[in-house]
C-alpha cells in the first residue's frame, strides 16, 4: 500500500478552498495511432490532495510521486473526453508528469512543453510551497484504428476552479494551430467540424440568443405593438435580419472599429432604438414603409451587439466562418419568427378583453420606455468611463473611409429597391 495516497474527505480537514482563478493550458495533438494531450494545470487547484511535506513547509517532492500520479488521473484525465469521429476514446496512459515552478515558460509552445516534460525533473532540493507550483502532465490515448476520424474534446476541467479560463492549442496533421479560449464548460468541442456541424451549431445559437436577449425582445415587441399583422411584420423583420447579418458579418471580418468604447457606444445606442420605437408607437402615424426602413437603420446597431455576444463562440467554427455567420443569423430569424407567433396572438388577447388597442399600446409602449431609458442611462454611464481618441489621418484611415462609404452606398441602394418592393406589397394587398 502506498505510504502517501490521494485522500478524499467529505471534511475540509485535509482538502483546500476552490481557488476562484484557474488558468488550464492544453495541447492536443494526434502522433500516428495515438492522440498526445499535455495539460498544465495549478497545484492549488487540486483538491482534497494531501500532498507531502517537508521541514519549513516546503513541497516534498521527493515523496510525491505516488500522490500526484492519482491526483492527474482524478482531476486531469477523469475531467476529459476526446472523440474520433463519434467513438470515445479509452482510458488514457501517463507517458511523462513533471512539478514546475511559476517562472517556467515552457507552455509557449508544444515542442518546449513536451520537451520539458521529457527532461529533468525537478530537482528534489527545491525549497516551494505546494500552492506555487504546476502540474504538467503527458497522456496519450490509443486511436485504435481511428486515426482518420476528425477529433472532438469535452473537458470538464472548468470544475477546476470558481472561474476557470482554458486555454486549447489544437495540432492537426495539416501545421496549422488551431487555438480555443473558453470560460466554463464549453461542452463538446468540435476541433475540425464539417460544415454542416458547424453550420446546425451556429442555428442553434443564434435561436437561443434571440431568446435570452432581452433588449431584443424588447425591440421585436416594438415592432408588433402597433401592427400585430403576422404578413405585414414579415419583411420588416426580414429587414432587421438583413441589416444586422450586414454588420454582423462585417464585424467578424475585423471590419468594424476595435476600440474599447465602441461596445458600450452600440450598447447604448441598442437602448436608444429601444426607447425611439417606443415612442414612436405612443406617438403613432409611422407607415409600414417608414418602420421597416428604421428598422433596418437599428438593425445595423444591432448586429454589432450580435458580434460582440458572437465572438467567443466564433473560434468554433473552425474553417466555415461564413457559414457558420450565416447560421447564427437563420438562428436568429427562426428565434424572431418564434416571437413573433407568441407575441401576436397574446396581444391580441389583450386588446380585446383587456385593454383597448390604443390605450394598450400606449401602456406597453411606456413600460418598454421606461425599461429602455434606465438601460440607456446606466450604459452611458459606463460609456464616459472612456475617453474617445480620433484616429491618426494614414492611409488606413482613409481606405477605411473609402470602404464604409462604398457599404454607405450599397445600403442606400438596398432601402430603396425596398420602398419599391414595399409600395408594390401594398398596392397588391
Amino acid at each position: 500500500m502506498k505510504k502517501y495516497a490521494l485522500v478524499l474527505l467529505p471534511c475540509l480537514a485535509c482538502g483546500h478552498d476552490i481557488p476562484n482563478d484557474v488558468t488550464i493550458q492544453l495541447f492536443l495533438k494526434p502522433d500516428g495511432n495515438r492522440v498526445r494531450l499535455l495539460v498544465r494545470v495549478p497545484m492549488a487547484a487540486l483538491r482534497d490532495v494531501v500532498f507531502p511535506e517537508r521541514e519549513g513547509g516546503y513541497f516534498d517532492l521527493s515523496k510525491a510521486r505516488p500522490v500526484l500520479d492519482d491526483a492527474a488521473r482524478l482531476w486531469i484525465a477523469g475531467f476529459v473526453e476526446l472523440h474520433a469521429g463519434d467513438v470515445v476514446l479509452g482510458s488514457p496512459s501517463l507517458a511523462a508528469m513533471q512539478v514546475s515552478l511559476p517562472s517556467d515558460t515552457s507552455f509557449g509552445s508544444y515542442e518546449s512543453a513536451l520537451a520539458h516534460l521529457t527532461g529533468a525533473p525537478l530537482s528534489e532540493a527545491t525549497n516551494v510551497f505546494w500552492k506555487q507550483t504546476f502540474l504538467d502532465v503527458v497522456f496519450e490515448y490509443p486511436l485504435a484504428g481511428a486515426g482518420a476520424a476528425r477529433l472532438s474534446i469535452h473537458s470538464s476541467l472548468a470544475r477546476l476552479g470558481v472561474r476557470a479560463l482554458t486555454v486549447l492549442r489544437y495540432l492537426p496533421a495539416d501545421g496549422v494551430v488551431r487555438a480555443y479560449e473558453f470560460t466554463g464548460d464549453p461542452g463538446l468541442v468540435r476541433l475540425d467540424p464539417r460544415w454542416h456541424q458547424a453550420a446546425l451549431s451556429f442555428v442553434g445559437l443564434g435561436f437561443h440568443h434571440i431568446l435570452d436577449g432581452a433588449d431584443h425582445l424588447l425591440f421585436l415587441l416594438c415592432l408588433v405593438i402597433p401592427i400585430r399583422r403576422f404578413r405585414v411584420l414579415i419583411p420588416v423583420v426580414t429587414a432587421f435580419t438583413v441589416a444586422h447579418s450586414i454588420t454582423l458579418i462585417a464585424s467578424a471580418y475585423n471590419l468594424g472599429p476595435d476600440a474599447l468604447w465602441f461596445p458600450p457606444l452600440i450598447e447604448v445606442l441598442i437602448a436608444a432604438s429601444i426607447v425611439y420605437m417606443a415612442l414612436e408607437n405612443i406617438v403613432g402615424g409611422a407607415g409600414i414603409e417608414r418602420r421597416w426602413m428604421v428598422t433596418f437603420g437599428f438593425g445595423l446597431v444591432h448586429g454589432f451587439g450580435f458580434s460582440f455576444a458572437l465572438r467567443e463562440s466564433l473560434q468554433f467554427a473552425g474553417t466555415h466562418l461564413l457559414t457558420s455567420l450565416l447560421s447564427f443569423n437563420v438562428g436568429v430569424e427562426l428565434g424572431q419568427l418564434l416571437v413573433l407567433a407568441l407575441f401576436i396572438p397574446a396581444l391580441a388577447v389583450l386588446f380585446r378583453w383587456v385593454v383597448g388597442e390604443r390605450m394598450g399600446t400606449i401602456i406597453l409602449s411606456a413600460l418598454v420606455a421606461h425599461t429602455g431609458w434606465h438601460w440607456m442611462i446606466e450604459r452611458w454611464g459606463q460609456l464616459r468611463m472612456y475617453r474617445f481618441e480620433w484616429p491618426a489621418l494614414t492611409v488606413a484611415f482613409f481606405a477605411s473611409v473609402t470602404l464604409w462609404l462604398m457599404v454607405g452606398v450599397g445600403l442606400a441602394l438596398v432601402v430603396w429597391w425596398g420602398r419599391g418592393a414595399v409600395r408594390r406589397i401594398q398596392r397588391a394587398s
